[in-house]
């Protein structure tokens, strides 16, 4: 797959990783305590043996066909997972190319992908990446090694965004390879194992989940992140505003009229609900603002999933 890739970026990028990685560690030691492991893993998924339900025990384990054969509570148990695979999905989309403030959202969102993959290198999973853009998508195989998975964030972060015209189709790779700026589903269903992380990260507009997205759901633990510019939740009031829309690419001028409000707001509603359908469980994703801290909202994202499972 061609992909725009510049060296000086990329070593610029891992050496930053390399600044934040005592942060990452300092989390997951300190702050996180172990909660990051179990927020993932959560119970065990593999099936073991049926064995007598005692006090304490989760009552969503309980075989109620064994119960009602024996006449006393029984319940599964299950055999706790050693290793966890831990799948980054990151759809780079020209509208990820804006920004209000300090950084666009392409910027904060990449470094919500490389903190999620050093979190994985840092506690010893198996982290791989799909890189998707309109042109095609790139796939990073799952691997262990801290080494290699601090080198594919920092290619990552390293990439040069998607240029906002001229978008070509993908070359060749596969026989039936997917459109340019579709989601190689078919590939991750193959490369990673049953019960694997799937992390989404995305600017997520309004549009119907993927097909077949309920299977995904229940054979992964698959989570989305969002990223939201401040304009994305409130338009900017006052004067009028000439500013660019990577997604038309062209500057557009913000009357702040009751009319582009209520335009903008039915778009906010449409968008929060398909986020919403595509992931349900309010646990299961997570909101990050570009003027807020990402490893801290990584942070109280895990706290939240480990209260849950206890």
């Amino acid at each position: 797959m061609a992909v725009t890739r510049d060296t000086s970026n990329t070593t610029s990028s891992l050496a930053l990783l390399r600044q934040l990685e005592w942060r990452v560690r300092h989390a997951v030691e300190n702050v996180l305590s172990g909660e990051y492991r179990s927020a993932l893993r959560g119970r065990g998924m593999e099936f073991d043996q049926v064995v007598r339900y005692e006090f304490g025990d989760d009552v969503r384990d309980i075989d109620w066909n064994v119960t009602a054969r024996l006449g006393e509570p029984y319940r599964k148990k299950f055999i706790e997972e050693r290793e966890v695979t831990v799948l980054v999905l990151f759809e780079d989309t020209p509208s990820l190319q804006f920004g209000s403030g300090a950084v666009s959202k392409r910027e904060a969102l990449l470094e919500l992908a490389g903190l999620v993959m050093m979190l994985g290198a840092v506690n010893r999973d198996r982290v791989g990446c799909v890189h998707i853009t309109p042109q095609g998508y790139v796939f990073r195989e799952p691997v262990r090694s801290r080494g290699a998975i601090m080198h594919s964030a920092a290619t990552l972060l390293g990439t040069a965004p998607p240029p906002l015209d001229n978008v070509s189709p993908p070359e060749p790779k596969n026989p039936l390879p997917p459109p340019a700026g579709e989601i190689p589903w078919k590939l991750i269903s193959r490369a990673a194992p049953k019960h694997s992380v799937l992390i989404w990260l995305s600017d997520f507009p309004p549009r119907p989940a993927p097909p077949g997205w309920a299977v995904f759901c229940r054979r992964y633990q698959a989570m989305g992140v969002r990223i939201d510019d401040p304009w994305d939740r409130e338009l900017p009031r006052g004067e009028p505003l000439a500013v660019f829309d990577p997604t038309q690419g062209r500057l557009v001028t913000l009357e702040g009229s009751a009319d582009e409000r209520a335009a903008h707001a039915e778009w906010r509603a449409q968008r929060d609900a398909a986020w919403s359908r595509l992931y349900p469980d309010p646990q299961s994703r997570l909101i990050v603002s570009t003027e807020e801290s990402r490893l801290d909202a990584l942070v109280k994202f895990f706290h939240a999933r480990m209260r849950l499972h206890r």
